[in-house]
């Protein structure tokens, strides 16, 4: 069916429930809604100045991320961090990590590397300031550009999902200022490998990245 005699284009505008979505999602992210914390959506839906129909929906998208559950009796709170399911991300973001790195040093520009430069270079100073508050983001930062040098949307969604997974366990059990001077260290190694073009060296260096965190947060490495 041709529709381009009456079709328009639809405004790119976001709807209340995306709206609520996207600040709750964030809300997770940060912390300021902690596991196991429950949502009361009648105030959500005051504070947020909307009815409770597009916090319903922004609710069961959440469900749907796995960021929310919903219970008989105890209603809607945020799920909790399982560490057993922690080495399982870990295990995952160590393949796809490897396959970010091989293949971001083949598509990698210089406007992106400059960004990556420009990240190490603020986590750097932040860690001589003895002020790890932004280093997460930062570090999540670092990740997203190398997936978009990826140049594949898939990865880049994987990332998204698996860095909101670390960056929730990582509330209850923050990193010190040692491991994030490794983890500084391990993205050189990445950086390293990218300026020489080696997509071997890349893969291995974010493989070795992963697995050094791994051995630091869920199996007692560190």
């Amino acid at each position: 069916m041709d529709g381009s005699s009456w079709a328009e284009p639809i405004p790119a505008v976001k709807s209340k429930a995306d709206l609520a979505y996207e600040s709750l999602r964030s809300a997770i992210a940060q912390g300021n809604l902690r596991p196991g914390e429950r949502i009361n959506m009648e105030e959500l839906a005051r504070s947020f100045g909307v009815s409770k129909i597009p916090i319903r929906e922004a609710v069961k998208r959440l469900e749907s991320d796995g960021l929310l559950v919903s219970r008989v009796h105890a209603g809607v709170t945020v799920a909790g961090i399982d560490v057993r399911e922690m080495r399982g991300v870990f295990l995952a973001r160590e393949v796809i990590e490897a396959l970010i790195a091989g293949l971001a040093v083949q598509r990698v520009d210089d406007r992106q590397l400059a960004e990556l430069h420009g990240i190490q270079q603020q986590m750097r100073d932040l860690l001589e300031q003895g002020d790890t508050a932004e280093m997460a983001e930062l570090n999540s930062r670092f990740h997203r550009v190398l997936a978009e040098a990826a140049g594949y949307r898939i990865l880049r969604d994987l990332t998204e999902q698996l860095l909101l997974t670390i960056r929730r366990y990582r509330i209850t059990a923050p990193l010190g200022e040692r491991n994030w001077r490794s983890v500084v260290d391990e993205h050189d190694t990445i950086m390293a490998a990218l300026h020489r073009r080696d997509p071997q060296a890349a893969a291995a260096a974010a493989r070795a990245h992963i697995g050094s965190q791994a051995a630091h947060e869920v199996e007692g490495g560190g």
